[in-house]
């Protein structure tokens, strides 16, 4: 039987803010609640970094969150009321992955994955900046993601401040209406090469409505993925990401070339049954697990282009 596993708060975990420091703290062991390096910087976002304190920080939704892993617990800093609720949600903190975990550890690989890396969460990310994100994706590696990312956003995103970094400039995602109205050539500062038109036909068609994200939330699954395989250049793994991470289809496993050869190496008969409304989440800890051991692979990860497409310059 499928556990029950949404509450209004997870069981496992304890938040409290102290001033302006949010605290998130494990009840059930010592342990911290979830990792930072594992959930921000395991191939799902890509808009996270560490600071030379040693802080993971990041532009979220409006947002910029700056936190670290203080003994046993998780801190954020700068957070008022309204930005715990956020951080509640975008962490999916309301989730008790714990009896996730005991239902993956069914399956040897899967277990060796979980108990390898057991602080990974799967987070909820906004559902047009998932789509675009790994529209940028293609074909590509998670450094050279994250800077197609990061100039994205200084070229079209709203700026703002945080007294976190005094000084600095922070860029939120932008939002379809900041890029529907732009050409290819107007995106040639990303160097985002042949999926800069993929990106503006996503943004056009979300901002006149013939692409509708949220109805994908409910939609059924097959006519979901197919609802976002209309926009140019979004196939089957590019659409998955998009629901599991920007619209929370846990049932979507997207199918890059490391977690074909997780399905052809370690789960050749597929996801039992009983897993299948969470392989998502499963699949971000396997994703994980094959990328840290790619001796257990014939093929060695695909190294970045060694410069970007000479076809847009800039």
């Amino acid at each position: 039987m499928v556990p029950v596993i949404q509450a209004a708060r997870s069981p496992g975990l304890s938040t409290r803010l102290q001033g302006d420091t949010y605290i998130i703290e494990n009840t059930r062991d010592t342990a911290p609640p979830f990792s930072l390096p594992l959930t921000l910087d395991c191939g799902q976002a890509f808009r996270f970094g560490q600071d030379h304190l040693g802080r993971w920080y990041g532009v979220a939704g409006d947002v910029l969150l700056c936190a670290q892993t203080v003994k046993d617990r998780v801190e954020f800093y700068g957070v008022s009321a309204d930005t715990a609720a956020f951080i509640d949600h975008y962490f999916d903190l309301s989730c008790d992955y714990a009896p996730l975990k005991e239902l993956f550890c069914r399956r040897r690989p899967l277990r060796l994955a979980v108990e390898q890396f057991p602080g990974i969460r799967v987070l909820r990310q906004n559902a047009f900046e998932a789509l675009c994100t790994f529209i940028l994706s293609q074909n590509n590696n998670i450094t050279r993601i994250k800077g197609l990312v990061q100039r994205l956003c200084q070229l079209t995103g709203q700026p703002f401040c945080s007294p976190l970094y005094p000084g600095r400039t922070f860029y939120r995602f932008p939002a379809p209406a900041d890029l529907a109205g732009l050409e290819v050539s107007d995106l040639a500062p990303v160097r985002a090469g042949f999926r800069a038109k993929y990106l503006l036909d996503a943004a056009r068609r979300v901002h006149a409505g013939q692409v509708d994200l949220e109805r994908c939330r409910t939609l059924p699954i097959d006519e979901a993925r197919q609802h976002l395989m209309q926009i140019y250049g979004v196939g089957p793994k590019v659409a998955d990401c998009a629901l599991l991470y920007g619209l929370y289809r846990t049932e979507c496993v997207p199918m890059d070339v490391w977690m074909k050869r997780v399905m052809k190496e370690l789960l050749p008969g597929g996801f039992p049954r009983y897993m299948r409304p969470y392989a998502g989440i499963a699949q971000q800890f396997l994703f994980h697990y094959a990328r840290q051991n790619a001796a257990l692979f014939k093929e060695k990860e695909p190294a970045a282009p060694a410069k970007d497409s000479p076809s847009i310059g800039g």
